[in-house]
């Protein structure tokens, strides 16, 4: 059995290499760590990448990073490990016991390791009460079946209490967890740092009113002492499927209807990767802007199965129409991410570290092969999209010249490319696994 253990981190420089590194002998046995970065400013991304499988970028927030991670991951369970945590040598080896024992979902008992001398006591309590509710902590070590994690929907995208409301989900759907008396050793720097007691107060007075109905955004702003970050709306920008609308310039090689089929396949892709994002809370909000050429057609009932707003692209060409679609998201109070549909490689991976970006700065650019781009966000009203020389190679250096003009800041991810020509044709056709069906 493969196990895929997912680490979300955030400046751990002081403490990651202590969690991944009794991990490491596993490795050859098939285990698979994948390290999930929330914007850290220290070290913490090169120390992961010396120990894990996989490091990936993803917006700041457990469930969010957790659910990127578990997008990524090829395990047949999934164990979400805090970086600030150890696992014990048995861990693995507990988790594939409790497959063949019948619960399909589980967490560890836990030992606090710090100053305080009620930390014992802590500790005790916090087990004991895992037991009594059939609820378990972030720090507990949850594990879970990935079919069981993918039924119930992963992390709510909440920015506290994601692991209370994973456990009452994976209660209802597989019943009681697995409690392994095994300990994982866990950091009490937050009991150390702010008192025992007034730290066991803050944490009961937090779950009650979780209970009450208070809302996690007012809970994790008591609890972190700031703002949860928002994060972006996803304007999927396509075509209504018409032959002789799309794909035009591959049409004019491979006939009106293959370039459909192609066009439609793309379209998928992008339609389910979106989908999986706004699941993972990597994005908020998905619409799907059609192009007002002619009736939307089939988009309309895509658009629908997935939950996806529809909405009709305006303005006289297409730099209009993108400010346009950004403005109503920058309106709302968050940020806007705009694709399009031609763009094989663009997966979950790929849109959190978009989301990633515009938590730190102005704009974010997927650069395209053809010097376009199959990315653009930003978090503030910018002048870019204005008199653009589109499907020219010139799109994305006059897009870096404007925003250095605005004083922006901006993130450009890795280059990758998209389907226009026979050429790309011929690529796609040989491309054996796309990243984007995953």
């Amino acid at each position: 059995m493969k196990v895929s253990v997912v680490v979300p981190a955030l400046d751990e420089e002081a403490r990651l290499a202590d969690a991944l590194r009794p991990l490491a002998p596993l490795r050859a046995a098939g285990l698979e760590i994948i390290v999930v970065d929330g914007g850290s400013r220290d070290r913490t991304r090169d120390i992961a990448t010396s120990l894990a499988d996989r490091v990936l970028v993803a917006p700041r927030g457990r469930a969010i990073q957790m659910n990127t991670g578990a997008a990524a991951a090829s395990g047949e369970y999934l164990l979400f490990l805090h970086a600030d945590c150890r696992l014990p040598a048995s861990g693995v080896a507990a988790i594939e016991g409790t497959r063949l024992a019948g619960p399909r979902w589980g967490r560890f008992d836990v030992r606090l390791v710090g100053q305080s001398p009620l930390l014992p006591l802590v500790g005790a309590l916090i087990n004991w009460r895992s037991r009594l509710t059939g609820i378990c902590t972030g720090d507990q070590g949850m594990f879970v079946e990935r079919a069981l994690f993918d039924e119930v929907g992963g992390f709510p995208s909440i920015p506290l209490m994601e692991d209370v409301a994973l456990c009452r989900m994976l209660r209802g759907k597989a019943g009681p967890p697995k409690c392994v008396t095994d300990r994982i050793e866990v950091s009490a720097r937050r009991w150390d740092e702010h008192g025992a007691l007034r730290t066991i107060a803050l944490m009961w007075s937090l779950r009650f009113q979780y209970w009450r109905g208070v809302s996690p955004d007012v809970l994790a702003r008591r609890y972190y002492g700031r703002d949860p970050l928002s994060v972006p709306r996803l304007q999927v920008f396509a075509k209504p499927p018409v032959a002789g609308l799309v794909k035009t310039r591959l049409a004019a090689t491979i006939g009106n209807d293959a370039a459909l089929a192609v066009y439609r396949e793309l379209l998928f892709r992008t339609l389910r990767v979106a989908s999986i994002a706004r699941r993972a809370g990597i994005v908020g909000d998905v619409e799907l802007w059609v192009a007002p050429d002619a009736p939307p057609g089939a988009l309309a009932s895509w658009g629908e199965q997935h939950g996806f707003a529809l909405k009709t692209q305006r303005g006289a060409d297409l730099g209009e129409r993108m400010q346009d679609a950004a403005r109503t998201a920058l309106d709302a109070g968050t940020p806007a991410i705009i694709v399009g549909t031609d763009a094989p490689d663009l997966d979950v991976e790929y849109l959190a570290r978009a989301s990633a970006a515009l938590q730190a700065g102005d704009a974010v650019i997927g650069p395209a092969e053809d010097g376009g781009y199959v990315l653009i966000g930003v978090s503030r009203a910018l002048p870019i999209f204005d008199d653009m020389p589109w499907s020219t190679p010139a799109v994305v250096e006059r897009t870096r010249e404007r925003l250095r003009s605005a004083a922006a800041s901006w993130t450009e991810l890795p280059t990758s490319w998209d389907v226009d020509t026979a050429e790309d044709y011929a690529r796609l056709t040989k491309a054996a696994s796309p990243k984007a069906s995953r």
